[in-house]
């Protein structure tokens, strides 16, 4: 069997097993925010403060951008490896957006973390 070193998981099931549940994640997330901004009478910083401030929340969040750094490696991954041939282009691109990705996480973890209730 071939082993691709590129590959997020380990075979080509695993990453479509990944792709499945990570777009699962972002769905339900994107839907109780949805939901949560239709819901609200008002939105103002009290409130959005509190919402952050729950321990489930920050957890979802942060679930749900683990699953966007997943995604997002493996469609790239991908894409680059069906349609850019030059190897040292596919592999500047593939840390281009490798450095993006953890950055977008990174930057997730220290904004949502900190975030006490008012």
């Amino acid at each position: 069997m071939v082993k691709a070193a590129g590959t997020f998981g380990r075979s080509g099931t695993h990453d479509f097993v990944l792709l499945r549940a990570s777009a699962i994640i972002m769905a339900l997330y994107t839907i109780f925010m949805v939901s949560f901004l239709v819901s609200a009478d008002t939105l103002n910083y009290a409130v959005w403060t509190n919402l952050f401030a729950h321990l489930g929340m920050k957890i979802f969040t942060m679930l749900a951008l683990t699953s966007v750094l997943i995604h997002g490696w493996i469609g790239i991954w991908q894409v680059i490896t069906d349609y850019v041939k030059i190897s040292g282009l596919r592999a500047f691109i593939q840390f281009v957006v490798s450095v993006a990705l953890i950055v977008y996480w990174l930057a997730g973890l220290l904004v949502v973390w900190p975030v006490e209730g008012v």
